[in-house]
């Protein structure tokens, strides 16, 4: 069983990167938090046994960034306008590759726990099951896994709204698609997301290294102590 997990990596690039986080932390400060948060979804896949792991990256001309920030790690270049479109190139080329089960992760969840990682793919591995996604707070998914090209669930459903996972849901019912879901989990896009992040990392929820380094020399103003 060949198995990859893709995660999705938008380049971290000042005035570019998490702006709905300004200004309560500066351009440059979103920009090196967002790279925080892809070092540390990378390192939280790599644990995982037997799976191979591959940063799908955005725009398709940031190798240079990428190769940089993740040495020696394994790119995808992103392709397409649209988020659905992007999701669908990389998920179709990891099983075009080779792989058995391939799961795309979002790259703004911090304390996401290893565990869903792993339970996604073992609800993967179910016979019965074809898609399995990871409810987000925010009315999307952190998570998505095929075993077989299901471009549909991606490409007619309208990225970035609260509707994203109920509108999948329904392409996949409408599909005849048996789907399993996960828990709930929270990306890190706003301030009121931040909020929840440094209060969870206060209250001792596991965090990755890099986000938790970074914030503990930022002060809820978004200045450098």
């Amino acid at each position: 069983m060949m198995r990859a997990v893709l995660v999705m990596a938008k380049a971290p690039i000042a005035g570019r990167s998490k702006t709905r986080l300004m200004p309560r932390l500066t351009a440059e400060q979103a920009a090196e938090l967002s790279a925080c948060f892809i070092r540390d979804s990378v390192e939280l896949v790599e644990t995982l046994e037997d799976t191979d792991v591959i940063v799908a990256i955005s725009p398709s001309d940031s190798q240079a960034i990428f190769s940089e920030l993740l040495v020696g790690r394994a790119t995808l270049a992103q392709h397409g306008v649209a988020l659905g479109d992007r999701l669908a190139h990389v998920l179709t080329t990891g099983l075009a590759r080779g792989y058995d089960q391939v799961i795309a992760i979002n790259s703004d969840s911090p304390t996401l726990p290893r565990s869903l990682v792993v339970e996604a793919f073992a609800k993967l591995g179910r016979e019965r099951t074809d898609l399995v996604l990871g409810p987000a707070t925010d009315g999307g998914y952190y998570l998505i896994g095929w075993k077989k090209p299901l471009p549909a669930t991606v490409v007619e459903v309208t990225m970035s709204t609260p509707n994203v996972l109920a509108d999948t849901l329904a392409i996949a019912e409408r599909d005849g698609l048996e789907t399993s879901l996960l828990s709930h989990w929270y990306d890190v896009d706003t301030p009121t997301d931040l909020d929840r992040l440094l209060n969870d990392i206060a209250s001792g929820m596991p965090c990755g290294r890099w986000t938790r380094e970074f914030l503990s020399s930022v002060d809820p103003a978004g200045t450098t102590s």
